[in-house]
């Protein structure tokens, strides 16, 4: 199949409720999310109208790979569970920084639809057989793999990565016993990322995978210039700490209290009470009481074919048993549309960016969020149209000695990478 051409996933848990998404195997890419409710269409995320406009408007809802985020150009010495090796990090975002992966990230290449006919490796038997029982359901899923040769970016050792993107339905019965809610849940997009390192040599490689998601949920109403913009979202982050940035943007190791510095403190007010001229794009540090205990990594002895790491994962979006998944660690919600999402991670951090680098003269808007859907028409999304929630953990941790053999953001040949992203959608019930 073409790079380009979607792989639709869909769920209707009501004649009048729809979600539906839209995933390109080019930067394994979520170029659609399209949410009906109430008698109107929603495409909750931002992008270009056709699908070859994720070649020039990069990083909008692709994968990003093998590192998020900005490491210093050079090379580095990678210790991990006495495992070394070396990495050498290429620059493209300026000649003293390598951003989300190097010149041609995971972002930049196609992934390979896997099938019953090509299975996935990195999933275990008894985890595919719980995919495969999504669809007795109005559920459905996708496995898409990457294999990255060793030296891609200048990161050692080959690696193969796997990713399952699920649309996961609400339990209707359990829809039923709950009818005094305010809110409907009408579905949840559950991301599960897998790598491992091949070959019998060991080695370490760095490995920090996310979405690089950018969320409008009053984009489709076309209410003026005013619904283009986040600012009138409201936005909890469970954070206590924000990455202080050096020069270039890059992480200092360090981290700041969010108690003192009240632009970063998201509890819940609205995006543009406190937004900081420049917008936002930042690195939050979960708090502790809230992170999650799925693991990041699983060692490869213990990985077998009935291995189930998926159980809670894929739990209905209104079971309100959630296993071993933490609360939600990030809200974000809009009172025009009535339209609310919930996230939850076994990642430590998560970074926010407001679109604050966006310019309205480069690129495209989809057509249902009012643009012409030409590339280079003027209307496209200018800053502050966007919030894009990338989790992941903290950014360069390799380089800090703190994080040795720790979340350092390192994975051996011993290892199974595991880091899944859940985003729950709901909307306000109709009274």
């Amino acid at each position: 199949m073409s790079e380009f051409e979607p792989v639709s996933l869909t769920l209707k848990p009501s004649p009048t409720q729809s979600v539906a998404i839209e995933i390109l195997p080019h930067g394994l890419t979520i170029h659609r999310v399209l949410v009906e409710t109430d008698g109107r269409t929603h495409d909750i995320v931002i992008g270009p109208e056709e699908p070859q406009g994720h070649l020039s408007q990069k990083y909008t809802n692709t994968v990003v790979g093998r590192y998020a985020n900005r490491v210093p150009v050079g090379t580095h010495t990678l210790e991990r569970n006495g495992v070394k090796s070396e990495f050498s990090a290429q620059s493209n975002e300026s000649p003293q920084v390598s951003l989300h992966g190097g010149p041609v990230g995971f972002d930049a290449v196609p992934w390979t639809l896997l099938s019953s006919e090509n299975p996935p490796q990195l999933f275990s038997k008894a985890e595919l057989s719980r995919l495969n029982k999504l669809s007795e359901t109005s559920s459905s899923f996708a496995v898409f793999q990457l294999q990255s040769p060793d030296g891609d970016q200048g990161c050692p050792g080959s690696l193969t990565a796997e990713v399952c993107i699920a649309l996961i339905g609400p339990d209707n019965a359990l829809k039923q016993e709950n009818v005094t809610t305010t809110e409907n849940a009408l579905g949840s997009i559950v991301i599960i990322y897998r790598a491992k390192l091949n070959g019998e040599t060991k080695t370490v490689t760095p490995v920090n995978l996310t979405q690089h998601w950018g969320f409008n949920l009053e984009a489709s109403l076309q209410d003026g210039p005013e619904s283009l913009l986040v600012k009138n979202h409201a936005l909890t982050i469970k954070a206590d700490h924000v990455a202080e940035l050096g020069s270039n943007a890059l992480a200092t190791g360090n981290f700041i209290p969010v108690s003192t510095v009240p632009a970063h403190d998201h509890s819940g007010k609205l995006i543009g009470s406190e937004m900081p001229n420049s917008g936002y794009d930042d690195y939050y540090l979960f708090e502790d009481k809230a992170k999650s205990s799925i693991p990041t990594r699983i060692p490869s002895v213990s990985f077998n074919e009935q291995s189930d790491f998926l159980e809670d994962l894929l739990r209905p979006a209104n079971d309100e048993n959630r296993g071993s998944r933490p609360e939600p660690l990030a809200t974000l919600s809009s009172a025009k549309s009535g339209l609310k999402l919930e996230f939850d991670s076994n990642q430590h951090g998560v970074m926010f960016y407001s679109n604050a680098m966006a310019s309205v003269t480069k690129g495209a808007r989809k057509k249902i969020h009012g643009g012409s859907g030409i590339t280079g028409h003027g209307d496209a999304y200018g800053p502050g149209t966007a919030v894009f929630l990338e989790f992941h953990n903290p950014i360069a941790a390799f380089l800090h000695p703190a994080n040795k053999d720790g979340e350092d953001t390192l994975l051996t040949s011993d290892e199974v990478y595991h880091n899944y992203v859940r985003a729950d959608i709901k909307a306000h019930a109709k009274a």
